[in-house]
């Protein structure tokens, strides 16, 4: 955001006055830099989403998902405390328990359901089924604010649907994998109304700040459950590392990322973010853990994704 308004002002400043280019030199420069801008923060964010998968793969047996999702809260929400701190006089009490309940559906609810799956199936599974997202991102809109859906919409939740059953067939190591499959659909609920309340109550605020208060409400809220179910023994330093990654990266940055994306071109076109998080949720675990992608794996996401892509080309269009 800053490189975008610095660039446009200072080359405001070094304009000749009252030449006539000036004017639209400046829009055409920040149009040019948001083109290539939000296909990066997506690459970026899909990058880092992707690798949450990987993180809690390594260490949810170590830690539990509750002590787990708590670490992740609780380190995300102290990288980004200063930018809370900074715009504090903002968030008024009734605000703070608006996001107190966003948090619960929008964070602590998916991420446990997440890290529980994490414990029983490859970190693909949960990547897969995490692109449903767009699919009840747009079904939520749909039966609770009013927004309408049209029949090419229908067709991609139910190709969506479709896979889910079909990943949810599947087996890895002769393990059945539809526990975690299940907990990944889910998840993806919550992030469908969470993604609709985010737009609906908080845009107009600081991204950075909203995200800090989001990852503390929802530490606060997770702490005396997670402290309850806390590990007896000691958790390996390779789970450590992977736990403050999840809190530190994917969640403290990546927020920052996903609330100045649904601001900037709204919480439709933000969450095709999840095209990308089954792509690199995979390739990480391939290479990081050896984990492999199964021909059930490979048809359920390519037939969720075509549901996502069918879910979304209206609202690419526009």
């Amino acid at each position: 955001m800053s490189t975008e308004c610095t660039t446009t002002a200072s080359r405001g400043m070094n304009a000749p006055q009252g030449a006539a280019p000036a004017p639209a030199a400046a829009p055409a420069a920040a149009e040019a830099t948001a083109g290539w801008r939000t296909p990066l923060e997506l690459t970026v964010l899909g990058a880092i989403w992707g690798g949450s998968f990987l993180f809690m793969r390594v260490a949810a047996s170590d830690f539990g998902p509750l002590p787990l999702v708590e670490v992740r809260l609780a380190l995300g929400g102290l990288v980004l405390a200063p930018f809370l701190w900074r715009a504090r006089a903002q968030f008024s009490l009734r605000l703070w328990l608006l996001i107190f309940g966003i948090a619960a559906i929008n964070s602590v609810t998916p991420f446990a359901l997440f890290a529980w799956g994490a414990e029983r199936a490859p970190a693909g599974i949960g990547a897969i089924t995490n692109a449903m997202t767009v699919m009840f991102t747009v079904l939520v809109a749909f039966f609770f604010f009013g927004e309408r859906i049209s029949a090419r919409r229908v067709i991609g939740l139910t190709a969506g649907f479709i896979g889910v059953a079909v990943l949810a067939s599947g087996k890895t190591a002769g393990a059945s994998v539809w526990p975690a499959a299940l907990a990944g659909t889910a998840a993806s609920v919550c992030y469908g109304f969470g993604i609709n309340l985010v737009r609906r109550h908080l845009t107009g605020y600081p991204p950075a700040a909203v995200a800090a208060a989001n990852l503390l409400a929802g530490s606060v809220l997770l702490a005396p459950f997670a402290l309850y179910s806390w590990p007896a023994h000691a958790v390996p330093a390779g789970s450590w590392v992977s736990a403050a990654l999840l809190g530190v990266l994917c969640t403290g940055v990546a927020f920052v990322l996903y609330y100045r994306l649904i601001a900037r071109i709204g919480a439709s076109r933000a969450s095709t973010v999840t095209y990308l998080i089954p792509l690199f949720g995979v390739i990480w675990a391939w290479l990081l853990l050896g984990e492999p992608l199964t021909p059930t794996m490979a048809v359920a996401g390519a037939l969720i994704l075509s549901g996502v892509a069918l879910s979304q080309q209206r609202a690419a269009r526009r």
